[in-house]
């Protein structure tokens, strides 16, 4: 029996870092930056105003009131994307929009709500002064040119591409999203929204399990309703790792069910003797785990041939809080590496118990909870059973119980992964 941390090892080994590859900027949300972006111009690139308004020089402005307003002549207007250069002449003004560039001679700009809003070719009533500098937004205060913007080894979010696009960069180098093919196994299995017959269930796994490697960042493709049949089951896998197929190589085959001690352990049964090592995990829920690299699909299994091409393996067991379980420990945290993420694991606190529990001694028990962050508190949600999937879904992390302790007084402070 392998430990947990020893587990998560060997998966973790399975999965290299993904290829390299340039994208375009606007097709690099939530990946990985593989490349320092340095700006090729400084944010803002000109002097700009920040206010809608009218620019002047200050010292036409200073005795401004509203008792005794200054009037000038409004001589241009300046929205924002004009392209030449005017001049302010002395005791005159130019009617602004926020970002337009500054005209030369122009020190300030005053707002536009404490004027008349005087059109230009007639006069603008001032009512109010303005220093030198104010509402202006000078070149390169945000990004000087060549100043580093992003390093490498960042999530690409929202506002980060955001940053990138406005110091002009197009294309990025980052970490390929990792291909993850999900098979679901199991005769009993029946899509959604067909009518069952009595031993059927739905299958769910499958599209959990996509959604989990999609969320983590992914790009999933997903077989279904494999049936308990070992020959069919090498059939279709075969059929898609097999070379050239269309939609390209995959970097991990991820399974669930059929690796337990039954007699009908398809994958198990499949895959024991093609690279793939079926073992129990001390944890609970979760025990019956496998993980490998596949050396052969086609011809006898006692004849293996390693492959390159050919990818990692983790068959997880078949219960839902299982598979989900066992994802989350141990494939999330192996694909968001592989793929450069630096926060791999997910945010962890440690938190006060809120009830008293029990754990089996030798495991590693993850329970469903509820944690509140206003008095670092967590209690569990559901039982430990791996067949509750409600309770899943009403849970906001996953409480850890040590192996060395089985009673846990309450106010023990536990880990706990928020999710």
């Amino acid at each position: 029996m392998r430990t947990v941390d020893e587990h998560r090892a060997a998966v973790a080994a399975l999965l290299k870092p993904t290829p390299i590859e340039t994208r375009p900027l606007a097709e690099a949300l939530g990946l990985v930056l593989a490349e320092e972006l340095r700006a090729a111009v400084s944010l803002p690139p000109f002097d700009n105003s920040a206010m809608d308004g009218y620019a002047v020089r200050a010292a036409d402005v200073a005795d401004a009131t509203e008792a005794a307003p200054v009037r000038l002549p409004v001589t241009t207007d300046i929205p924002a994307g004009r392209t030449d250069h005017p001049t302010l002449a002395p005791g005159t003004a130019h009617r602004i929009m926020t970002g337009a560039p500054m005209p030369d001679g122009a020190d300030a700009i005053v707002q536009v709500e404490h004027t008349d809003g005087g059109p230009p070719g007639g006069e603008v009533r001032i009512d109010r002064a303005v220093a030198p500098g104010q509402h202006l937004r000078r070149a390169g205060e945000d990004v000087s040119a060549g100043e580093l913007v992003l390093p490498a080894g960042v999530d690409l979010g929202a506002a980060r591409i955001g940053l990138a696009a406005a110091v002009g960069v197009a294309e990025v180098r980052v970490h390929r999203p990792a291909r993850v093919l999900v098979l679901s196994t199991g005769s009993e299995l029946v899509p959604p929204g067909k009518p069952l017959r009595h031993g059927q269930i739905y299958e769910s796994n499958g599209v959990m399990l996509a959604s989990a490697a999609r969320e983590a960042g992914a790009v999933v493709e997903q077989l279904r309703f494999v049936p308990d049949d070992v020959p069919e089951f090498l059939a279709v896998l075969g059929e898609r790792l097999g070379p050239g197929h269309e939609d390209g190589p995959v970097d991990l085959v991820l399974t669930s069910g059929g690796v337990s001690a039954g007699a009908y352990e398809v994958v198990k049964d499949a895959l024991a003797k093609r690279g793939v090592e079926f073992i129990r995990v001390a944890m609970q829920p979760g025990g019956p785990q496998g993980a490998g690299r596949l050396t052969r699909l086609a011809g006898p299994a006692s004849v293996k041939t390693q492959t390159a091409d050919y990818p990692a393996v983790v068959t997880l067991p078949g219960n839902p809080v299982s598979s989900w379980v066992s994802f989350e420990v141990f494939v999330r945290p192996a694909l968001r590496a592989a793929m450069g993420h630096p926060d791999s694991a997910r945010p962890v606190v440690w938190a006060s118990l809120g009830e008293e529990l029990r754990s089996p001694v030798g495991k590693r028990q993850f329970r469903r909870g509820t944690y509140d962050p206003s008095s670092n508190t967590v209690r569990t949600v559901g039982g430990p059973g791996s067949h509750l999937l409600s309770a899943l879904a009403r849970a906001n992390c996953l409480l850890i119980l040590p192996e060395e302790t089985e009673r846990h007084e309450v106010g023990n402070r536990v880990e706990v992964w928020l999710l």
